[in-house]
């Protein structure tokens, strides 16, 4: 497995830990950006993305979704 050392999700592109936009995670909290937002009934819901940890991993990292760019 080379290269998947830092296959946790602080090291993805979408791994979001809200701290662009002026806001506070909880511990080492953030959103899993990979996917569209889930449980959005209505068009003006408030889409909801998946609470992951930093260290949390889901299988889809490769080196293209290093956040280091």
């Amino acid at each position: 497995m080379t290269g998947t050392a830092n296959a946790a999700c602080e090291s993805c592109r979408f791994f979001d830990d809200h701290k662009l936009n002026g806001a506070q995670a909880q511990g080492d909290e953030g959103l899993c950006r990979f996917n569209p937002p889930v449980s959005q009934p209505a068009p003006q819901s408030k889409g909801l993305w998946p609470v992951v940890a930093s260290k949390d991993w889901c299988g889809h990292f490769t080196a293209e979704m290093s956040a280091a760019e």
